[in-house]
C-alpha cells in the first residue's frame, strides 16, 4: 500500500493553533501550494529506478513536464541526452533576469546508487512516509535537493520575480559513477552556452549537522580533495605450491603494503581549511582551541596537526591519504600465484597531482617488482576561494531561517560534480539546505530517509538562496 502524505495548509495549522493555544507553526517552511508542489515531485522522482544501468531518462522527462506546468517557456527547458549514453538525459531550464551580471548555475544529479529489495527493510524504490520521515532511495542523495530546487524555482516565477542575473539550473545524469561520465562535465564540454556562469551552487555538497538534536554548524563547501585509484601489481612465472620459492607475488605485495600502511602523507593547510579551523576555533575550548587557532596559521604546526588528526575527519582534511580497499591474487589453491593485485584509494589535496602521487607511493613501496599504475579517469581541480562576500550572502540566508548557527568552510574529502565547473574555471560552492545527523547518516546505505519537517526547510533555504545570490553582487 502506497502510504499518502497529508500536508495541512497554513489555515489549518493557525486554526488548530487558535484553538488549542499552540504556538503558529514556524516560518521556515513553504507556503502550503510549494509543499505541495515539492513533496508530489519529490515523491514521483524517488519511485523512478534512476540508477546508471537504466538511466535518468525517466526522471528529466518529470522534471521537464513540472516545470513547462510550473509557467516556464518549453523554449527555455531544454532536454539534452548524451549521445554516448542515449538513457542519460539533462534538463537545462533558465529563468530570465535582467543581464546585471553572469548566470548563477544550479546543478543538481538525479541519478541514485543501486538499492537491493532484500538488503532494506523497505521497498527502496517507493516512497514511503512512516515515523516522521520520508524513506526511499535518493532521499538524502539527492532527489530531495532536486525537488527543492525545482519547486523553488517555480515559485520564483509564479511570484514573477526577475533576478538580477539570470538562474539556470542544470537537473543533470551519471554523478554517481565514474569520471569519465558526468552530467556536468559533459554540459561544460559540449554545450557550454546553456550552463556558462559567474557562479555554481552544488547542492550535493554542503549542508548542515545534527547532534542530537541540536545544529552544531552550517558547512559550504569551497573546495575537495581529488579522488584517485592505483593498481598495485606484483608478478612472476607462478609454480605448483608443493615447491614454494622466496619470489612469492602475494608475499611480494603484502610487504609493499605493509610499508604503505605505516606511511602518512604531510600535513598541509590551504586557505579553506584554515579559515575552517580559525571559525572552529570559537567554538572550542582548552587545548583544541589552540590547535586549531595554531593551524588557522602558517607555518602548518606539526604537533597541533598530529592531535588533532586522532579525529578521524580532520585527519581527513588535514592531507592526502591512501588506503588499501581491494586484493587478488592467485588462480587455485595448490598453485603459487602468478599475480597479486591490490587497489589502493587515495583522496589527495586539491594542489597535489595524480603522478606526484604515484611516484610517492612508489617511493614508500620501495620495491620496483610493484608495479603502480593509475586506474579510471582523473579530474582534479583548484579550490574556489572562500569569498567573504558569498559567505556574507549564505550567513544571511542561514541566520534568517536558524540564528546563531555558524557558517563554516568545508574541504570535502569526498566528491562532487563541483570539480567539474571548478575545473572549468566558474567558482563553485557545495551549498545544500539539508541538515544531516551526524549519528544517522544514510547516503548510500540501508534504508535511506530525509526528516520531514528538514525536507520542507531545504524547499525553503533553496528559495531564499536562490533569492539572494540571484541579487547579490
Amino acid at each position: 500500500m502506497r502510504m499518502p502524505v497529508r500536508i495541512p495548509t497554513l489555515g489549518c495549522v493557525a486554526m488548530a493553533a487558535f484553538l488549542t493555544g499552540a504556538a503558529p507553526p514556524p516560518a521556515n517552511i513553504p507556503p502550503p501550494d510549494n509543499r505541495k508542489l515539492a513533496h508530489d515531485l519529490f515523491k514521483e522522482i524517488v519511485e523512478v529506478h534512476s540508477v546508471h544501468d537504466v538511466g535518468t531518462k525517466g526522471v528529466a522527462d518529470i522534471i521537464a513536464r513540472t516545470l513547462i506546468a510550473g509557467g516556464f517557456a518549453p523554449a527555455d527547458v531544454k532536454i539534452v541526452p548524451e549521445p554516448l549514453y542515449p538513457r542519460q538525459v539533462n534538463v537545462v531550464v533558465r529563468l530570465h533576469g535582467k543581464g546585471k551580471g553572469k548566470p548563477v548555475l544550479w546543478i543538481c544529479h538525479r541519478d541514485v546508487v543501486e538499492a537491493l529489495a532484500k538488503d532494506w527493510s523497505l521497498p527502496p524504490f517507493r516512497f514511503i512516509e512512516k515515523d516522521g520521515f520520508y524513506y526511499g532511495r535518493g532521499t538524502s542523495d539527492m532527489k530531495d535537493e532536486d525537488a527543492a530546487v525545482a519547486a523553488s524555482l517555480i515559485r520564483l516565477k509564479k511570484e514573477g520575480f526577475v533576478p538580477d542575473r539570470d538562474i539556470i539550473v542544470a537537473f543533470t545524469a551519471d554523478e554517481e559513477v565514474g569520471a569519465e561520465q558526468d552530467g556536468p562535465a559533459f554540459l561544460l564540454k559540449e554545450h557550454r552556452d546553456l550552463v556558462d556562469a559567474g557562479l555554481v551552487i552544488d547542492p550535493d555538497g554542503g549542508s548542515g549537522e545534527i547532534d542530537n538534536g541540536k545544529r552544531l554548524d552550517f558547512d559550504v563547501e569551497t573546495s575537495q580533495k581529488t579522488y584517485v585509484t592505483y593498481t598495485l601489481e606484483t608478478t612472476n612465472k607462478g609454480g605448483h605450491s608443493s615447491e614454494p620459492r622466496p619470489d612469492n607475488a602475494i608475499y611480494q605485495l603484502a610487504q609493499g603494503l605493509v610499508r604503505l600502511a605505516g606511511f602518512h602523507f604531510p600535513f598541509k593547510t590551504n586557505a579553506t581549511t584554515r579559515l575552517y579551523f580559525q571559525r572552529m576555533a570559537a567554538l572550542e575550548t582548552g587545548a583544541r582551541r589552540a590547535d586549531m587557532l595554531a593551524l588557522s596559521r602558517l607555518p602548518v604546526d606539526e604537533k597541533a596537526a598530529a592531535r588533532l588528526a586522532e579525529d578521524v575527519e580532520i585527519n581527513s582534511i588535514l592531507h592526502s591519504t591512501c588506503i588499501a580497499t581491494m586484493l587478488n591474487a592467485g588462480v587455485q589453491e595448490n598453485a603459487l600465484p602468478a599475480r597479486a593485485e591490490a587497489t589502493v584509494q587515495c583522496r589527495i589535496m586539491p594542489d597535489e597531482t595524480a603522478a606526484g602521487t604515484k611516484a610517492t607511493l612508489e617511493k614508500v613501496l620501495a620495491d620496483p617488482g610493484i608495479r603502480v599504475s593509475v586506474l579510471g579517469t582523473v579530474v582534479s581541480a583548484p579550490e574556489s576561494s572562500p569569498s567573504p562576500a558569498l559567505f556574507a550572502s549564505v550567513e544571511k540566508v542561514v541566520h534568517s531561517m536558524w540564528p546563531g548557527v555558524p557558517v563554516l568552510p568545508q574541504m570535502a574529502a569526498g566528491a562532487s560534480d563541483a570539480i567539474f565547473t571548478r575545473n572549468a574555471g566558474i567558482p563553485s560552492y557545495g551549498i545544500g539546505g539539508g541538515w544531516n545527523d551526524i549519528h544517522d547518516i544514510r547516503m548510500h546505505g540501508r534504508d535511506e530517509r530525509m526528516k520531514q519537517d528538514t525536507f520542507y526547510e531545504t524547499v525553503e533555504f533553496t528559495y531564499r538562496l536562490m533569492k539572494e545570490l540571484a541579487t547579490a553582487s
